[in-house]
């Protein structure tokens, strides 16, 4: 059966992060509509100061009401799984038939993005912001750095990495999210790849991660970094292909 599928990368990524799973989804017959939010990806040249969740939100909107999209499969990856994809399911619900969260868990309502991290996190990226990102955007991480953790990872991709990814305006991940509850009438799938269901499981008893675990949630495991659309894409292709 055809299935409509909105792809939505995480920070400092755009549409091209999810090149290998559009492909792999197309070619099962599949739509597939990967997303750069303003300010990320060709989109680069749109970020502002002001740009904050709710110009990623109304990104996603606006491509489902001007593309005329029904019973989509609303994929977040990291920040656009966190705080963006539930605020679209939660203002237009009737448009959305699955939430699907890749490596990431739904924020509460009044939580923002940039909360998610430890207190010496926080502090760290504000200070990166005001030093390296003119006050208003976050530099991408030291990727290499980052890749060294991960065995066997191809080189090209830590180089699109370092080419392709750039500085997350950083109003968005400071704006709290605001849900009225809607979206949590919708199933929802957990993609795992840096965490297992269990700890997902257990991470619900913390008031951040509260909605981690509930008689919607399915989730499934997909080991590796936290980044498996770039390194494992066919392997997650699959798995959304199975969703219902």
């Amino acid at each position: 059966m055809t299935k409509t599928y909105v792809l939505i990368p995480g920070m400092w990524l755009g549409a091209w992060a999810w090149r290998g799973v559009t492909e792999d989804l197309r070619a099962r017959g599949h739509e597939v509509h990967p997303l750069s939010l303003t300010g990320l990806g060709e989109r680069v040249h749109l970020a502002r100061p002001e740009t904050d969740l709710e110009v990623h939100v109304e990104d996603v909107l606006n491509l489902m009401r001007f593309e005329d999209l029904h019973d989509v499969v609303l994929v977040g990856h990291s920040y656009a799984g966190a705080v963006v994809i539930t605020s679209v399911a939660d203002r237009a619900p009737e448009r959305v038939k699955k939430l699907v969260f890749v490596d990431t868990g739904p924020l509460p309502d009044g939580t923002a993005q940039a909360e998610f991290g430890s207190p010496e996190e926080q502090a760290r990226n504000a200070e990166l912001v005001a030093s390296a990102g003119e006050g208003w955007k976050l530099p991408p991480p030291p990727w290499a750095q980052v890749a060294a953790a991960v065995p066997d990872l191809d080189p090209a991709m830590l180089k699109a990495l370092e080419e392709r990814t750039v500085p997350h305006p950083w109003a968005s991940a400071t704006s709290p999210v605001h849900l009225t509850g809607a979206w949590e009438k919708l199933p929802r799938l957990g993609i795992l790849s840096s965490f297992t269901a269990e700890q997902a499981r257990a991470m619900a008893a913390m008031p951040l991660f509260r909605h981690m675990a509930d008689e919607q949630w399915e989730f499934a495991e997909l080991p590796t970094w936290h980044w498996p659309m770039l390194d494992k894409p066919a392997e997650l292709a699959r798995i959304l292909d199975q969703q219902g």
